[in-house]
């Protein structure tokens, strides 16, 4: 819960992520619930909760100054009768202590916090309708989701277990029978006194999870979790037609689609959920260099670190939603491991990372990895992770979720120590002598940490440094205003990075490929590069995101001396760039359009280069895929 107190502390609010500031005069001048309220109450709610000030004027710079609230209590009056009309929004979540009254300067904003619905409270949503009156909040505005996006909220809410429903029409001659008997067998050497093991094929795939009777409807047949887990390729794409397995191990550190050994579905294996783990799990271990362990006299080659590796592929497996548009990917890099699951977590992150309470979207395929040792089903997956980076000093592990393109939740797992000796000798080169000998020890481990992980946040710096959160705020504060790291976003959602980051890490332009390609199950072509999705011209008079600006023609008119040109100097075409963007942000199939040049040649030989030499910025820097990326001149003054 945000605090304010003070005329600074408005001049320093933002609207973000989890702010949002709104006058709320009413017509008379005296105070009134704005209509815009419920929108941001129920995007709040769909995300992880937010702080909404009434009484508080935006000036055109984006910067916000005290208004006031004349008569606070009609405010609040309207508010409570709102919550508490399901006509109007679906649950109450406020109580007495999130509804607050602050004076300053003899004037009184109203500061309503909304805390995040919990799984079984959401979608929130307005006007009696789930299907048309659900938001979500992206950046700083509420967006109205989509039929696909409720449904899938629908079924979270409903279904404590998204993998036990019985699948009509599919049957025993749907599973791939060597994963099965493999999967029979480690479960047999692990308990070879078990009665399961004399069962026949359904009813030991009963005992499991993977067969289940309908005690209503009558019947029995496979569930979810028994096709995933030993389905043939075919059969589970006819029933979760997003399915797609992807594991990569890249040569070199760095965000590429380059790599030197590829295994998804292409066919020649079972394309199972127990194959793809079996396959992957002993790529990622391959080669690990981590000291053997000695019990006794005995070489221990299962280490910490083997232990967390497989706790977070199948935690990957395990709590991925099937229905979701991204893929599950694994990435091995030297420096680093990625892994990638469609769907948000269910629980929030600090919780998981605690452990302890385990909410899982796939139960039954949890127990059947359990049932052959692999796993927990007790909240102790996460801690057990970082528990093993722990053990060889490690950078704590990375755990963060996304909703663009589409819901997904990201673990990375950096092999590097705190403050590698490389960072460290890159750093002082390229800020100098000087710069370098003047930075405290944990200004270096931030920068250190930036350069690492491409971006922080003060959640992820509070995790790694021994400080007062005021007091990091400072030194971040401090970084910034020496133009050592550049800051993006606001609120919970601010980020920081060096001057001079490309900010992708290891998903980005797999993600940016997939959009491209319509589905995540589709075909890649990963030679061409990633490219911005095509969404056509914007309209006459309209920027992306409703920014206003001059109409079209007038862009076209400024670009033709370069459109009607076959080759063009350099330094015109970067001076034609600049004063397109300048008018106001601009995609990349946009840009194309307008300069009649290939989006590859544009992206590649002037977009990047003016990025990273700060002649142009991204209208989202932290978020290089988002649907609706643009370039925009440093000198603009639009903000995010």
């Amino acid at each position: 819960m945000l605090e304010i107190d003070s005329l600074e502390d408005i001049s320093a609010l933002r609207e973000s992520v989890d702010v949002e500031c709104k006058l709320a005069q009413g017509r008379d001048g005296k105070g009134a619930l704005p209509k815009e309220f419920w929108p941001t109450y129920s995007a709040f709610a769909n995300t992880r909760g937010g702080d909404i000030f009434l009484g508080v004027r935006e000036r055109s710079s984006g910067h916000f100054e005290l208004a006031g609230v004349a008569d606070p209590q009609k405010v609040i009056d309207e508010l409570w009768t709102g919550l508490n009309n399901p006509q109007k929004v679906s649950v109450n979540l406020l109580s007495d202590l999130w509804v607050r009254l602050i004076e300053i300067e003899d004037k009184t904003v109203v500061h309503i916090h909304v805390p995040a619905a919990t799984r079984k409270q959401r979608p929130v949503y307005l006007r009696g309708n789930p299907l048309s009156g659900t938001y979500r909040r992206f950046n700083s505005t509420d967006h109205l989701l989509g039929e696909e996006q409720v449904r899938r909220m629908l079924a979270e809410q409903v279904e404590d277990s998204r993998d036990s429903e019985i699948l009509r029409g599919f049957g025993l001659d749907d599973l791939d029978i060597e994963s099965f008997n493999q999967y029979r067998q480690l479960y047999a050497n692990r308990q070879p006194d078990h009665p399961w093991n004399q069962l026949d094929a359904q009813a030991f795939l009963y005992q499991i999870g993977g067969w289940r009777k309908d005690r209503e409807a009558g019947g029995s047949g496979l569930t979810r979790a028994g096709l995933l887990m030993f389905g043939q390729q075919v059969a589970i794409i006819e029933a979760f037609p997003n399915y797609m397995l992807d594991y990569q191990e890249r040569p070199e550190p760095k965000a590429e689609l380059r790599w030197v050994d590829r295994f998804t579905l292409d066919g020649s294996w079972s394309g199972n959920v127990f194959d793809f783990y079996r396959r992957v799990i002993r790529k990622l271990t391959a080669d690990l260099k981590v000291p053997f362990a000695l019990e006794g006299d005995q070489r221990q080659d299962d280490t910490l670190v083997h232990k967390a590796l497989r706790e977070a592929l199948v935690n990957t497996l395990v709590h991925a939603d099937y229905s979701g548009r991204a893929s599950i990917l694994v990435v091995k890099r030297p420096d680093m491991f990625g892994f990638r699951n469609p769907g948000l977590m269910r629980v929030p992150v600090d919780q998981a990372m605690a452990g302890g309470y385990s909410d899982c979207r796939n139960r039954l395929l949890q127990n059947m990895f359990r049932y052959i040792g692999l796993g927990e089903n007790a909240g102790s997956g996460l801690p057990k992770i970082f528990q093993g980076w722990s053990s060889q000093h490690w950078r704590k592990p990375v755990l963060r979720e996304t909703q663009a393109p589409s819901d997904q939740t990201l673990l990375e797992l950096h092999m590097l120590s705190l403050v590698p000796e490389s960072v460290l000798a890159e750093l002082h080169a390229s800020l100098g002598e000087d710069v370098f000998a003047s930075l405290s020890d944990k200004e270096r481990l931030v920068l250190v940490t930036a350069s690492i992980e491409r971006t922080v946040d003060h959640g992820r710096m509070m995790s790694i440094l021994d400080i007062h959160p005021r007091d990091l705020s400072q030194l971040l504060a401090g970084l910034v205003e020496k133009r050592l790291m550049l800051r993006g976003g606001a609120g919970r959602g601010t980020v920081y990075f060096l001057p001079d980051a490309y900010l992708e890490d290891i998903f980005t332009e797999l993600e940016m490929a997939e959009e491209t390609a319509g589905s995540s199950s589709a075909p890649l072509n990963m030679s061409s590069g990633p490219l911005l999705s095509n969404s056509g011209p914007l309209e006459t008079g309209s920027g992306p995101l409703g920014i206003s600006s001059g109409p079209w023609e007038d862009l076209e008119a400024l670009a033709r001396p370069i459109a009607e040109r076959g080759k063009a100097p350099r330094g015109k075409v970067e001076e034609v760039i600049l004063a397109l963007c300048c008018r106001r942000p601009l995609r990349l199939d946009e840009l194309t359009r307008l300069l009649n040049r290939s989006a590859e040649s544009l992206r590649k030989h002037y977009l990047q280069p003016m990025v990273r030499a700060r002649r142009l910025k991204l209208l989202y820097p932290t978020k290089p895929n988002h649907p609706q990326q643009a370039y925009i001149t440093e000198e603009s003054g639009h903000d995010q």
